[in-house]
């Protein structure tokens, strides 16, 4: 049975027009009917138009009205997000256009099917998508959908770098630099005012100092970072950089470090007796006096500013350096948590040269200040002493530095964890920031001083580093 004939029995049947046995020739002879069965074709066709516009119809109505969700951004970092027509369902659009992504900073890559760019600006953004689907026309006007997407701030841009008060009398630069020669080493140091304190125009708390003494050959590298809830720590953290390299500027020329070269050079030719255990003595005994001259410099400093001795807080690092024909002498001394990695020539070993006052919970560190660190037990192991042939790195750092990149101190003891961060001085960081650690880098300040501007959630604490190389 034909398709046109089932249609006119149906429409019979509709209109209730009811087709007997004594009709059945008469029927037969009605759809057989050449002018019957073109009215019928045309309705069957019309039909099938009518649908297929409605199904069309309706599937454009889906797409414009289909939620499309793709990646957040963030202001001035590289953008990437895949616009994959398969996985929405779109199979049946032949033709596209983007409109919009170059106001923000995007383009549409059709190969890859990747929207990408570097976004110029932050909110709720949005782009235009224009397209035809299979079946219309191909002068068919463009059907429009506005696709929205989220750009983040800049974490960066949220911050205020507020500059701090120079007619303070405890001012100091809210960064600094300095690079320069240790013998046949090479120095450089960066001391960043942390964003908590440039956000609130506040003082930057870390200090540095170095100095190298033609004269004996020893070299003297400080590190101090002041409590940052004692009122000016900042003072502190000065007092005890400044006060170290005045002590041994006196003290280095002295009768009693050429004992130190002599007991050296018998330990190392294998002439004496517990030369090692002397050394140790040595270096216990006479940087012992430097830590407690330090300490004492710090009270007679408060009983001048007419301040408590713990506003004046400060961690302090330090290390002594010496070239000798047999390789270096480092001598090391800490207190808090900051840390000093010496890596050996050929990067496959590192030695930490003092330990960190950590606490469990927080809230452990000690300070140069506090006189219970010359009556602790542990007292003589704040001391380090290494004889190396030479060396690659020997890094001292704030926990401004410590905190964002080793994260716990168990990382301080791990090669690996030091490579790492070596890769991330190298340039293998977000935002691509190399220094050149090279002889005659009239730029390395900079470069050191750019890097430490890296972006890390909830570490927002001033930073120091140096690098001897």
């Amino acid at each position: 049975m034909s398709e046109e004939i089932i249609y006119i029995k149906n429409l019979f049947a509709n209109r209730g027009i009811i087709l007997n046995n004594k009709l059945e020739h008469l029927f037969d002879a009605f759809v057989k009917d050449e002018f019957n069965i073109k009215a019928v074709q045309q309705i069957l066709e019309n039909q099938k138009m009518l649908t297929e516009k409605w199904k069309l119809k309706n599937r454009i109505s889906d797409i414009l009205q289909q939620p499309v969700s793709i990646p957040n951004g963030t202001v001035n970092k590289p953008y990437e997000a895949k616009l994959d027509f398969i996985k929405l369902g779109w199979n049946e659009i032949v033709f596209f256009e983007l409109f919009g992504l170059d106001d923000l900073g995007l383009i549409y890559e059709p190969l890859e099917e990747v929207i990408s760019g570097i976004p110029l600006k932050n909110g709720d953004l949005k782009f235009v998508l224009k397209f035809r689907v299979e079946g219309e026309l191909e002068d068919s006007e463009l059907h429009e959908k506005t696709i929205s997407f989220v750009v983040n701030p800049d974490p960066k841009s949220l911050w205020k770098d507020i500059k701090s008060d120079e007619s303070d009398p405890y001012w100091k630069e809210d960064n600094i630099t300095s690079s320069g020669k240790l013998g046949e080493k090479n120095i450089v140091v960066a001391s960043k005012r942390g964003r908590s304190h440039a956000n609130v125009g506040s003082f930057r708390d870390d200090h540095f100092t170095f100095k190298h003494l033609d004269n004996t050959g020893w070299s003297i590298i400080a590190l101090a970072d002041g409590a940052g809830s004692s009122k000016i720590s900042r003072d502190g953290s000065k007092t005890a950089c400044d006060g170290i390299i005045n002590y041994f500027s006196e003290n280095l020329s002295t009768e009693i470090f050429k004992e130190f070269d002599i007991l050296l050079k018998d330990h190392c030719v294998g002439s004496g007796e517990n030369t090692l255990k002397k050394l140790n003595h040595f270096v216990y005994n006479n940087l012992g006096k430097a830590a407690l001259d330090i300490h004492k410099s710090l009270e007679q400093r408060a009983n001048k500013l007419e301040v408590n001795l713990k506003d004046l807080h400060t961690t302090l690092i330090f290390v002594l350096l010496k070239k000798y024909e047999f390789g270096y002498a480092i001598l090391s001394f800490g207190v808090g948590d900051c840390p000093i990695g010496l890596i050996n020539k050929d990067l496959s070993s590192v030695n930490l040269m003092n330990w960190l006052d950590v606490g469990e919970f927080g809230g452990g560190t000690r300070f140069i200040t506090m006189p219970e660190i010359f009556q602790s037990e542990k007292f003589a192991t704040r001391f380090g002493f290494k004889i190396v042939e030479d060396f690659s790195y020997l890094m001292l750092m704030t926990d401004g530095i410590y905190d964002p990149k080793f994260v716990v101190e168990a990382n301080l003891d791990k090669i690996e964890k030091w490579l790492e961060f070596l890769e991330d001085l190298n340039g293998k960081n977000e935002d691509n920031i190399k220094v050149d650690f090279i002889k005659d880098n009239t730029e390395i300040e900079t470069q050191l001083s750019k890097w430490m501007d890296f972006w890390s959630p909830g570490n927002h604490d001033d930073r120091t580093l140096a690098v001897i190389f």
